[in-house]
């Protein structure tokens, strides 16, 4: 068998050095026995045991077939003809009955049929159907007779992770009203705790994914949107759902694809995004249904574009004092915020403060973009919703009260307000009647509202075990949507009393809201009224107090108890001190003096020469230059004339001393 060798020749001096090998290593520590170690060493016996502690747990999906259900009528107009026989033909009618009359059972049907006329004509005849019986009992009899308001919940959906995360927003689809999007916030990241899927699928995203559910379907999500970051809050477009925006907890603002699951397919950068956590998103009208609003808790309110995310198209602070130059000190965090299709040009933000922000969208500076604000609330608010029927309406829940309050007042609410011992944390108006509302509170109770039923107390109210964290009706007003704190929603179906208006109730809600708003009017003119009277009544007090202390002045300086004489001086002076109005009248004199005086001290007096005039002046100081230089020169002349002389005696009283 033939195998490929290779041989590669090379002379021994090109080997290189040789190896030597050691058959030791080398030692590098050496322990010596210690006695002191070898009493504490203990003999071990190890065992081996095997412990499963968890619960053997599986899952498993059911869903049931539904029933169809379908409701058939027939309208007998004339007897009950078969389909191909025509009633208006006579011919084909008196064929028909012939037809019938010759077989055998239509004697014995015809038994049967007067056997049940004649016994419901003889129940008609026992009593007088035209009689009135009970005209004489009192209207009110049967107000205390009526059908307690039911519900049943049809679906749970429960959080797919354990520990469950915070259940924050919960929407129905806008366009399929048999599927919900519920929106989680997962804390406990930022606790760095760890956190588990009940289920072993992979494919339903991370713990900070948020999920769309069929209502029928509540194991297997429809779609997942996941993200990198704590999603704080979600909105789906109400007009075009094929967008659903979100904000973070880090302040940024998200863009999903709804019927795509996964990350979201813009974001925008840390730069533009708010300084603290994302409370609330918005949408708002459009041509192209991509802008929306998103608000923070720094303050302040972002106008967004989907098609470009970074940078945001304007901004404004919640300041209630709106300067030109805004500061983000003075602004209040924004909790809620709600925008109205049908007034396209108007918005309503909530405060952490409690106060009510009305915006107008189409204005350039924040004195025109923040129309007005009104203190409202103690604490924060928690839920702006406008009523579907009275656009104009909005149901506002914070603190422990929910109140009804309208753009048209000012100070109060439009209508009244409901209130309770346990804080209120959502609420909304029902979409399939004008005067039901809901709302949910921090122990986990649901409370309906009716407005023409009771105005002090609920009509209806269902206990939860934990806190109620979002309620929603579904667009058609027939199930309604519960979320919790704990991560569950409830899926109810409604009473039929709670699902259907009536044909008055839309006409009583009207006049209600009008009648209500009327008195709130009247109200605020009667407050303005009292408080123009009591700035009236305090200006009289202080000019009443005014004169009286000038006459106890003037009768001190007075004497009442002597008749002065015009005659004499002194008493005729005293007669003028007196009169107030003289006294009046001479001050007001002495003041316009005085005025005139400092007027006159204030005017500048410039006098106006002519060309002469000033050629004459000019003259003048020049004739005047000349001579101050002339006897500066002759008194230079005699000072030279003093030193000559001085030298002369000098010299001849040194001759004269010589000489001697």
């Amino acid at each position: 068998m033939y195998q490929n060798k290779v041989v590669l020749t090379r002379e021994r001096r090109r080997f290189g050095r040789q190896c030597l090998f050691e058959d030791r290593n080398e030692v590098m520590v050496s322990i010596h026995p210690s006695s002191r170690l070898r009493q504490k060493y203990i003999m071990g016996n190890p065992q081996n045991c095997k412990t499963q502690l968890s619960d053997v747990m599986a899952a498993s999906e059911a869903n049931t077939e539904n029933a169809t259900f379908e409701d058939r009528g027939m309208l007998h107009h004339e007897g009950g003809w078969p389909k191909e026989v025509n009633m208006n033909d006579e011919e084909q009618t008196v064929r028909h009955r012939k037809k019938v009359e010759r077989d055998d059972t239509w004697g014995v049907e015809v038994k049967q049929l007067i056997r049940s006329t004649m016994n419901t004509a003889r129940e008609n005849n026992a009593i007088n159907i035209y009689n009135h019986y009970f005209d004489d009992l009192p209207s009110d009899l049967g107000r205390t007779i009526c059908m307690p308001f039911k519900s049943r919940t049809i679906t749970i959906i429960h959080d797919m992770w354990r520990p469950q995360r915070y259940m924050s927003t919960i929407n129905w689809m806008p366009n399929n009203d048999k599927q919900i999007m519920t929106q989680y916030t997962n804390l406990y990241t930022r606790n760095n705790e760890s956190q588990r899927m009940l289920t072993q699928d992979d494919t339903n995203g991370s713990t900070q994914a948020f999920y769309v559910w069929g209502i029928r379907d509540p194991v297997k999500p429809a779609y997942f949107y996941d993200s990198k970051e704590v999603v704080r809050t979600a909105k789906i477009c109400p007009k075009e759902e094929n967008h659903i925006a979100g904000g973070t907890l880090s302040g940024k603002v998200c863009i999903w694809d709804t019927f795509e699951s996964g990350m979201p397919t813009s974001i925008c950068p840390m730069e533009a995004a708010h300084r603290e956590q994302t409370s609330c998103i918005s949408w708002v009208h459009s041509k192209s249904n991509t802008e929306f609003y998103s608000a923070s808790l720094d303050g302040s309110i972002k106008f967004w574009d989907i098609r470009d995310l970074k940078m945001p198209s304007n901004e404004i602070l919640l300041d209630p004092n709106p300067i030109l130059r805004q500061k983000r000190q003075n602004a209040h965090g924004c909790t809620a915020l709600d925008f109205e299709y049908t007034i396209p040009v108007r918005f309503v933000a909530g405060t952490d403060m409690g106060s009510i922000f009305v915006g107008y969208r189409k204005g350039t500076t924040p004195m025109e973009m923040l129309i007005a604000n009104y203190k409202l609330f103690a604490g924060p608010i928690r839920t702006i919703h406008r009523n579907p029927f009275f656009v104009k309406s909005f149901l506002l829940v914070g603190d422990w009260q929910a109140r009804i309050w309208c753009e048209e007042m000012k100070n109060s609410p439009s209508t009244f307000y409901v209130s309770k011992r346990n804080q209120l944390m959502c609420g909304a108006w029902s979409n399939g009647r004008a005067s039901l509302f809901v709302t949910g509170d921090i122990d986990g109770v649901v409370d309906f509202w009716d407005l023409l039923l009771d105005q002090q107390l609920p009509i209806y109210s269902i206990n939860f075990r934990s806190t109620i964290t979002g309620v929603v009706f579904q667009p058609s007003g027939h199930l309604l949507a519960i979320s919790m704190a704990n991560g569950d929603t409830h899926i109810m179906n409604l009473d039929e009393a709670m699902k259907r208006t009536t044909s008055k109730e839309k006409a009583l809600m009207a006049d209600m809201f009008e009648r209500e708003i009327t008195r709130s009017k009247l109200l605020e003119a009667r407050v303005d009224e009292i408080k123009l009277k009591k700035r009236t009544a305090l200006l009289e007090q202080e000019e009443e107090a005014e004169r009286i202390s000038k006459a106890s002045l003037v009768k001190a300086n007075a004497m009442p108890d002597l008749e002065l004489d015009p005659d004499n001086p002194e008493q005729f002076i005293l007669m003028i001190e007196s009169d107030e109005e003289f006294r009046s009248a001479l001050r007001d004199f002495h003041e316009t003096l005085a005025a005139v005086d400092r007027e006159r001290a204030a005017q500048k007096k410039v006098m106006e020469i002519t060309d002469f005039e000033q050629l004459h002046r000019d003259n003048l100081a020049e004739q005047v230059r000349l001579e101050e230089m002339r006897k500066k020169r002759a008194g230079s002349v005699s000072s030279k004339d003093g030193r000559d002389g001085k030298k002369t005696k000098g010299a001849k009283g040194a001759k004269k001393k010589t000489i001697n």
